[in-house]
């Protein structure tokens, strides 16, 4: 009798230590199930966030630019633009490559409103394409500064990091910027760099043509590699920046010097 006793109170034992086992065990499933539902919420609101901005601005292009692939027949359709979008200030374009880097240009009224603002006003962080506020919209500052996002789908700068590779800048040393006016400003490629954000190379006005070659100095001094190309006092300069995966307070830059300036006909 003693040993039947003992036997079901040990099993009994055995019993609750297993309930308690799968308790534990649903309990972490449950929460794991949940996890895993938020997070693949989450990636599937990233990637849709991705197709959204991709296409608003594929629509965009075919709309607007017209001869895409024809260096010089390439045309903006500006006031289809400004429908659109009145902060339009031009159209930066790379080619031959990164052809991707094709899209309209805008000015906020600070350097936060197109940080996650499409050009068609949607909330989505590919953002905007947007120049400096404290820069002339006609590009004509010393140093016009443009700032675009390094996205992990490949859009907006993420082709920027193309340039950390020389043998790619030498085969693809030109960027090219189209404005309202009709104008076509080419720029040569003089400098690739890593700064940090609080740089010289963000000044967009100089004291004198010396200040103004010190700090192209401080952003060759920078460079990933020597490009060769000479920049002057006189010149005028573009600045494209994006992030680094490195640190918020890092950036790349690919800086450009004005070499040509035409009036396109229609």
């Amino acid at each position: 009798m003693g040993t039947d006793k003992k036997s079901t109170k040990h099993h009994r034992g055995r019993r609750k230590k297993r309930a308690k086992n799968s308790l534990v065990t649903n309990i972490v499933l449950a929460v794991a199930a949940v996890v895993f539902c938020i997070s693949a919420f989450q990636l599937i609101k990233i990637v849709k966030g991705y197709m959204d901005g991709r296409g608003e601005y594929k629509e965009i292009a075919s709309l607007a630019v017209k001869n895409p692939d024809d260096k010089d027949k390439f045309r903006v359709d500006f006031d289809e633009l400004m429908k659109l979008n009145p902060d339009t200030i031009g159209w930066l374009r790379f080619h031959p490559e990164p052809s991707i880097i094709n899209y309209p240009l805008v000015q906020g009224k600070d350097n936060q409103e197109y940080l996650h603002k499409t050009f068609k006003a949607n909330d989505n962080t590919l953002g905007t394409i947007f120049l400096n506020v404290d820069n002339r919209a006609d590009f004509a500052d010393k140093n016009s500064i443009i700032y675009g996002h390094r996205m992990k789908d490949g859009s907006m700068f993420r082709h920027l990091w193309d340039y950390e590779d020389e043998s790619f800048y030498r085969e693809n040393p030109y960027f090219y910027i189209y404005t309202p006016d009709r104008r076509e400003i080419t720029y040569q490629i003089f400098s690739v760099s890593k700064v940090g954000d609080d740089s010289k190379a963000y000044m967009t006005s100089f004291g004198s043509e010396a200040q103004f070659e010190e700090v192209v100095q401080i952003i060759k001094e920078a460079g990933l590699y020597d490009t060769k190309v000479d920049v002057k006092g006189e010149d005028m300069i573009v600045t494209l920046s994006t992030c680094t995966a490195e640190s918020d307070d890092n950036r790349l830059i690919v800086c450009g010097v004005k070499k040509k300036e035409v009036i396109l006909e229609d």
